[in-house]
């Protein structure tokens, strides 16, 4: 919370002061565990005099209307000056508003911010109505002019009135002291043993703690989110260095770690010859007269019962692991994955066949792919995962080693619910890959199949996490894959009658028009196809955004989505990247601009004229030489775009359709298309349709915007 409070504190005040009319040159917000600050610089010392004009009625206007207008502008008659307008002369009242001092403004939107602070959670205590995250103590507030003379602002918050003082840290420096600026308030602080800064004092705490694992030979495990939040838990952070009893040094790197993070907020320390956690630094939060030891303990004491604990499931897992998981797998047949969708057991069926189905796609074997979707999950029914849910899957490579199972089928145990997140690793190894995608593609299948999607910012479900996992996956292992077919063995073991109920509630009309066919004089429309449809566009979206990330223009993806083959990711991604580096060129850009004009002629002749110009252009009716030379480059053209694009170049096929840019400028700027010779321009017109075709076998340019 402390973060955010820094932000809102900021936000609020800053906000305030300048609707009020005070600026100020820079703020900065601070936060320990026991303070929250803000520190203004070059805030105005009053607020600057305002002078408003406001027109009002007629000279002979109702006296009604002019009186209620001196109310409203809050001036007297007097003070009126007339002015001629063309519609007769009109009152005009100037109005001043006098400035006012900093410190009432400041107590103003003071009193309000801390009244109405944004606390996540907060709480009363006492008497008073005041609400605050931990009962509030006292309030500094003063106004530091140029000359260094502090002043005091007039505040009185629920009968704590704002002085010029505050306590140091709560044990070694408890007494209080005045402050006359920001900069005396910090240096008095640091003296009384409060790092007020947090980046300093994360800082300082990961600099003694990798200093003092130096020093042994060690290494801290980098950890952002703890060293974040240990600095949120301390004003004067004194890193201390423990060690690990060795009857626990064997426990897997891993779950020392997270039994240290989770419990107690230790660091762990690594030996980087053995890559074993032999150490902990644990942050105090005071000096002591022993140097800590008293501290270290403690904490050693209790860490040693957390780790017996962690120690009993450990080797309590491993003997089950050794006799083939069994227990564990029977164990989720009765746990509900989902109530529409069955157990764990019946999903991990589902995911073992498609894994073994799409195993040759990514050149996995289908035996060790089916083998690994079997026991990825056994894990959840361990006594450590239990314990710590974060471990799922590290714990299960672990134990499927144990069972003697195939290192590849080991490694899918942990790999196969990567990637996690945008910048998290892909697993490379065909056989993670394989069940990965299976897992992921059961999930999507599966609640699509019952209705379950994602709906604006709401995703319980994680599948827009899941489907950008599918593709990440796709594209980093460079596999090609047809999504549509591999959607379609993700559908067949789900649950049928669900799939045509959520088509029917759920998926557009558009979508479900497209699966529309005649069955005699009916018409008969197929929900599955409507569904997978609908799944096929969620995957284009969530490419979309892909791209967007990466660089790639919105209606770039558009136009190559539009292309025949858009089921195979890694074909659409190709040809998208060349499109968007073909557009980069003077060629490219202007042979769009060249193509959007041949179609928008045509189009509207076809139009007027109620008939499809695309019976090919015929040479011999070409009169101008800018014709004869854009027939030879467009057959030239379609055999390089034809050829290129059978052989997935797509840089090919798109420089042979820029190179098409000079001799179409030449043709427009040379030939009318509708001329009064019907020949000549029914043959200019089939031409322009050979340029929209040949051009639109590389990528949709209608496309494209501009």
């Amino acid at each position: 919370m402390q973060a955010r409070a820094c932000e809102d504190l900021k936000k609020r005040m800053t906000d305030g002061l300048v609707e009020a009319g005070l600026t100020y040159a820079g703020a900065a917000a601070f936060a320990t565990p026991r303070r929250l600050t803000l520190a203004l610089e070059g805030l105005l010392s009053e607020s600057p005099t305002l002078r408003e004009e406001r027109k009002g009625p007629r000279v002979d206007a109702p006296e009604k209307a002019i009186e209620g207008f001196l109310r409203g502008a809050g001036v007297a008659r007097d003070t009126l000056e007339v002015r001629d307008e063309k519609k007769g002369q009109v009152y005009f009242a100037t109005i001043t508003k006098p400035g006012r001092p900093a410190a009432e403004i400041v107590a103003e939107v003071l009193d309000d911010t801390i009244r109405n602070f944004p606390w996540p959670k907060s709480m009363r205590w006492g008497a008073g109505s005041l609400r605050w995250v931990r009962p509030l103590h006292s309030i500094l507030c003063i106004l530091t002019d140029d000359a260094g003379e502090a002043q005091v602002v007039p505040l009185d918050v629920d009968g704590i009135k704002a002085g010029d003082s505050t306590e140091g840290h709560r044990f070694m420096a408890p007494e209080r002291f005045s402050v006359t600026s920001f900069e005396d308030y910090a240096a008095k602080l640091k003296r009384a043993k409060v790092v007020l800064n947090p980046e300093e004092r994360a800082g300082h705490i990961w600099q003694e703690a990798t200093n003092q694992a130096f020093a042994r030979g060690l290494e801290v495990v980098e950890d952002k989110g703890l060293l974040q939040e240990v600095a949120g838990l301390v004003e004067w952070p004194v890193p201390l260095m423990g060690g690990i009893g060795a009857e626990f040094l064997d426990l897997p790197p891993e779950v020392l770690q997270s039994s240290m993070k989770e419990h107690q907020k230790f660091f762990s320390v690594r030996n980087p010859k053995t890559g074993r956690i032999e150490q902990f630094v644990t942050v105090a939060n005071r000096e002591t007269a022993d140097q800590g030891a008293t501290i270290l303990a403690g904490n050693q004491k209790v860490l040693a019962a957390r780790l017996a604990d962690a120690k009993f499931f450990w080797e309590n897992d491993l003997r089950i692991a050794k006799e083939g998981m069994g227990p564990w797998l029977d164990s989720l047949e009765n746990v509900t994955f989902h109530n529409k969708l069955g157990s764990q057991a019946e999903r991990i069926a589902r995911i073992a066949a498609l894994a073994r189905e799409i195993a040759p796609v990514v050149g996995a074997d289908p035996d060790l792919a089916e083998q690994a979707a079997q026991v990825a999950k056994a894990d959840l029914s361990s006594e450590m995962v239990y314990e710590f849910p974060e471990l799922q899957g590290i714990m299960g490579r672990y134990y499927a080693a144990e069972a003697g199972l195939p290192e590849d089928v080991a490694a899918a145990c942990e790999e196969h619910y990567a990637p996690l997140g945008p910048s998290d690793a892909v697993p490379s190894r065909l056989v993670s890959v394989a069940v990965a995608l299976a897992d992921k593609l059961d999930t999507l299948t599966g609640f699509w199949a019952i209705d379950e999607k994602p709906t604006g910012s709401k995703d319980p479900y994680a599948l827009r996490r899941a489907a950008l996992g599918v593709i990440r996956l796709v594209l980093e292992n460079e596999i090609k894959l047809d999504l549509r077919e591999t959607l379609v063995s993700g559908f067949k073991p789900q649950p049928s009658d669900l799939i045509d109920a959520a088509a029917r509630t759920s998926v557009p009309e558009a979508k479900l028009a497209a699966t529309k066919t005649f069955d005699g004089n009916e018409i008969v429309y197929d929900e599955k196809l409507a569904i997978l449809l609908d799944l096929l566009s969620f995957f284009h979206d969530r490419l979309k955004v892909y791209l967007r990330d990466q660089g790639i223009r919105h209606d770039v993806i558009d136009a190559c989505i539009a292309m025949e083959g858009n089921d195979d990711l890694a074909l659409l991604v190709k040809r998208a990247r060349a499109l968007q580096d073909v557009l980069q060129t003077e060629d490219g850009e202007n042979l769009v601009q060249g193509f959007k004009r041949a179609n928008n002629i045509l189009t509207q002749a076809e139009e007027k004229d109620g008939v499809e110009y695309s019976f090919g252009a015929d040479p011999k009716f070409a009169e101008d030489a800018t014709e004869k030379a854009l027939f030879a480059a467009l057959q030239d053209a379609e055999k390089t775009i034809a050829a290129a694009g059978k052989d997935e170049d797509f840089a090919r096929a798109m420089g042979a359709m820029a190179a098409l840019r000079a001799p179409i400028d030449a043709f427009f700027e040379a030939v009318q298309i509708n001329s009064e010779n019907a020949i000549l321009r029914r043959n200019r017109l089939n031409m322009l349709h050979s340029i929209r075709q040949i051009c639109l076998q590389a990528a949709d340019l209608r496309r494209l915007e501009g």
